[in-house]
């Protein structure tokens, strides 16, 4: 279907494509993936014609229809549902023609191409395709005008979707869509009829949907089978015997080396020097993994504990206007290091119910009670548009350190993740993750006792997030997460939270489940989860999953303790095998010699005492978060 034969293109002087070449077979589902800034988007540019490349060629059967999300969201006062209609644009043309052919055959033609097409189901097909989407029937027959700008971009995406090219091409389709529109989402990529090539930083979507994964990196592109799981084990194998290889390799070309300059001036050893020499030049040279560092998120911990709940609802109401509420019969409790994950398609509250916790919206009735001195950091994707445009990151956090000197001001931007060549780079010329990390870190500033993430991994890529889920599960305090990233609220929750029906509830089963009621239907609402899950609530859980915590608190501090002893160990050793390399010190001073090579025998023992305690702690300590 598609062949990328040895492309090369670069911008403003930066190599993205170098020699790249992949082959796409017809029907393949191929996720594309890469750090942020590689050259993903470029590539579809030039598989769509948009650019051209310095060198090589891209192949497509001739005739393919190629489609894609159009960048510009419809604003036209066409309803959605005619909208996505009009995008196969081959029945709009028949039924337009339809309507004043008078030629019988030419009539005969016609109905018998529509019916080929399936063009009379046409209309049932867009509308469950806006539906999977998040829009119901009567959101169907309004005009996309009425809608905002990520509702709009959902609809061109139903657009593309409903016309059914023969290579589908989808630059992260999932940064508009919630949790639901994109487990919707890779049920549908996985049964299309015809190839996709799909940009995307969704593990799950990734291992659900696609069979195959093309990787970026250095401007080559690498093809594997299977879905991101299966890619990221393959490519670590292929590293290490890459390493492998290149050391043996060195040590080869070391040893030839050591020949040539020892003998390239001897008459007697000229020819076999010489052939050594030819030898090196014709080593491919088998080149190091360069695997560019992934900056870790860091959350301050709450600058004071509280004493539980800091957050309790007793059946209380929140709405935007007087006498009509969104949420009732609120009746919920949040502790000082919950982990919570709210579901609930857009439109039913999750956002809502994040203002109301966070004290950004008041509540109508029934009772809210919070901890004194309850500090709160929401986070928002939108928030992102309150970055001041021409101000740098420091500029952003001097503010919040009006006492501060230069050097701590750029310590804590650094410890923010911002390297010393970004420090002082406007926010309007960072990137997408740049400025959300921006965000994060400017929320996140004061020590909060409760962090309120509402889609915090758009424009994230796989590395970054993982970097995230670290960081909330090494944060002390409580969470509240929002996000269409199923791996992060698996990774990072211990509870989940349904916001339907108008009200927010627990939801007992996992992420299976709740996928089961999202792609099946309403049918399977009352499905059980699996049997052990059944016997725990939700709220044992989290009373079970908070003790477990507190229970391994001192083992991991004494896996911290032995780590740091660990490192002393070393460094003492080290020390004395430098002492101890000096060639005159048994000659200078022989007891100073015996009494070195004791120490160093004596640290040796105790590093390897101290390693069977860290490893068999850390045994026991990944044992217990496995239980958990």
């Amino acid at each position: 279907m598609l062949h990328v034969n040895e492309v090369t293109y670069r911008i403003a002087g930066r190599t993205l494509l170098e020699e790249a070449t992949i082959a796409l077979p017809d029907g393949v589902k191929a996720g594309f993936v890469g750090r942020n800034g590689t050259g993903k988007t470029t590539l579809f540019k030039l598989v769509t014609g948009d650019i051209a490349p310095e060198s090589g060629s891209i192949g497509l059967p001739r005739g393919v229809r190629i489609g894609q999300v159009a960048q510009e969201a419809p604003g036209t006062e066409q309803s959605l549902i005619e909208f996505v209609l009009a995008a196969d644009t081959e029945r709009a043309a028949l039924m337009k023609e339809a309507e004043h052919a008078t030629d019988p055959h030419r009539i005969a033609e016609i109905q018998i191409r529509l019916t080929d097409i399936g063009a009379h189901a046409a209309e049932a097909r867009a509308g469950t395709i806006l539906a999977g989407l998040g829009f119901d029937a009567e959101a169907q027959l309004r005009p996309c005008s009425a809608f905002s700008g990520g509702w709009r971009m959902r609809v061109a995406l139903a657009a593309v979707l409903f016309s059914e090219p023969d290579l589908l091409l989808l630059d992260e389709p999932t940064n508009y869509l919630d949790l639901e529109g994109t487990m919707w989402l890779e049920n549908y990529v996985a049964r299309y009829p015809h190839t996709v090539f799909l940009i995307s930083h969704d593990r799950d979507l990734l291992n659900r949907a696609v069979d195959m994964i093309v990787h970026l990196d250095q401007g080559k592109l690498t093809a594997y089978r299977g879905g991101y799981d299966s890619f990221d084990r393959q490519r670590r194998e292929k590293q290490a015997l890459q390493l492998k290889l290149k050391k043996k390799q060195d040590e080869q070309r070391k040893h030839l080396q050591a020949f040539v300059d020892r003998f390239k001036a001897k008459a007697s050893k000229a020819r076999q020097a010489q052939s050594r020499m030819k030898a090196l030049e014709r080593m491919q040279p088998i080149a190091g993994i360069v695997d560019e560092h992934v900056t870790p998120f860091s959350f301050p911990p709450p600058s004071k504990i509280l004493a539980p709940p800091i957050i309790a609802l007793d059946n209380a109401s929140v709405g935007y206007e007087e006498g009509k509420p969104i949420l009732r019969k609120l009746d919920i409790r949040i502790d000082v290091d919950d982990r919570i994950g709210l579901l609930g398609a857009n439109g039913n509250g999750k956002s809502t119910f994040a203002k109301l916790l966070a004290g950004r919206l008041a509540a109508a009735g029934g009772a809210m009670r919070r901890a004194d001195k309850l500090d709160i950091a929401f986070f928002a994707q939108h928030q992102l548009d309150d970055l001041r445009p021409a101000d740098t990151a420091v500029q952003h956090v001097r503010p919040l350190m009006p006492d501060a000197t230069e050097a701590q001001l750029r310590a804590r931007v650094g410890a923010m993740g911002f390297p010393t060549a970004k420090m002082d780079t406007p926010a309007r010329e960072l990137s997408g993750g740049e400025r959300a990390r921006l965000l994060l870190g400017l929320a996140t500033f004061r020590g909060a006792n409760l962090l309120i993430l509402d889609e915090p991994t758009n424009h994230l890529d796989i590395d970054s997030r993982e970097a995230l889920v670290q960081a909330l599960n090494d944060y002390p305090g409580a969470v509240i997460l929002i996000s269409h990233d199923r791996h992060l609220i698996e990774a990072s929750v211990d509870r989940l939270l349904l916001v339907a029906d108008g009200t927010v509830s627990p939801f007992d089963g996992d992420m299976d489940d709740y996928r089961k009621l999202i792609v099946k239907g309403p049918e399977t609402a009352t499905a059980k989860p699996d049997a052990d899950a059944a016997k725990t609530s939700a709220q044992d859980r989290r009373r079970e999953s908070a003790a477990r915590r507190t229970e391994l608190a001192p083992l991991r501090k004494k896996i911290k303790e032995t780590e740091s002893l660990m490192e002393k160990l070393q460094k003492e050793i080290q020390k004395l095998d430098t002492a101890l390399a000096d060639p005159n010190l048994y000659t200078r001073d022989p007891a100073k010699g015996t009494t070195l090579a004791k120490q160093r025998a004596d640290a040796v023992k105790a590093l390897a005492e101290r390693e069977e305690s860290w490893l068999e702690m850390s045994a026991e300590y990944e044992e217990a978060v496995g239980a958990d």
